[in-house]
């Protein structure tokens, strides 16, 4: 298990006993995207973004944008608010006001953090495209996740090229020592994490989703000219899937859950504070 892993144990015994969060539904057929409204527009507190975009492919296992929403969103919600001092927005029930927005809306300029997944099958319209880079150029902040193997490896940089052009913001690696990997806690390793679906039917061994094709988890970034972290990419693992499944199974939960976590505090942490 990567470092944070034993910390997080330690952290969970000294605070109570703290139970793995219940889901509350399986995507947006049983739960629509929940749009920003005036209230989510205007508080300064962290709210998780998700973008809604149209998928052209299909990639085995992926659900497009709403893949892991929306117990993931909601879940990383109340573990940031928990485990750091990050005040996150709640709606009147107390409950983590996470909100899906289009790229076209301008309330995308409203939320400093972005997050997609399943992106392997994304299709950008140029006006997709020039609302995120004009996002990402002023200053947001883009997480990506759950994209598998090289066939979504090369579709996913095709579509980002029409945004960023990668000739001018190429891809890189982030490296062991890059402050993103120690914002909080230090992340020695990428966690490989499969979906729960994944990680039962190999009974729970496997985690590489396409074989010998995605073995290598990877954590790559395109940067501004200050440096600074503009897009970020979790490729050949589901780290939103640590989230979201953290309720379903407790075995999966101390596997994946607490490397999960730490890296997802990292990269908020990061994006806000950069």
């Amino acid at each position: 298990m990567a470092h944070w892993s034993t910390a997080a144990f330690v952290l969970f015994a000294l605070v109570g006993d703290i139970s793995p969060l219940t889901g509350q539904g399986r995507g947006w057929r049983r739960v629509p995207p929940k749009f920003p409204d005036a209230a989510t527009l205007t508080d300064r507190r962290f709210v998780f973004s998700r973008v809604l975009y149209t998928s052209v492919r299909r990639e085995r296992g992926g659900q497009g944008w709403f893949t892991d929403y929306p117990d993931a969103d909601r879940n990383l919600m109340e573990r940031l608010g928990e485990f750091t001092k990050t005040p996150i927005s709640r709606d009147s029930y107390g409950e983590p006001n996470h909100v899906v927005v289009q790229l076209t809306d301008d309330a995308i300029f409203s939320f400093p953090f972005l997050f997609m997944s399943d992106v392997g099958t994304i299709g950008f319209s140029p006006e997709e495209a020039t609302r995120l880079r004009q996002f990402l150029l002023k200053g947001g902040f883009l997480y990506v996740d759950d994209f598998w193997g090289p066939y979504a490896w090369d579709h996913w940089r095709s579509e980002i090229d029409k945004v960023i052009p990668l000739a001018e913001y190429p891809i890189i690696d982030i490296d062991p020592n890059h402050p993103l990997r120690h914002t909080l806690y230090a992340v020695n390793e990428i966690p490989q994490i499969p979906s729960i679906q994944h990680w039962r039917r190999t009974g729970g061994v496997g985690t590489s989703e396409r074989g010998v094709d995605s073995a290598v988890p990877h954590l790559r970034a395109i940067l501004d000219e200050s440096g600074r972290i503009m897009v970020l990419m979790s490729h050949n693992t589901d780290i939103a899937d640590g989230w979201e499944r953290e309720g379903e199974e407790i075995e999966f939960f101390e596997r994946f859950s607490f490397d999960s976590y730490a890296l997802a505090f990292n990269i908020v942490l990061y994006a806000l504070s950069h």
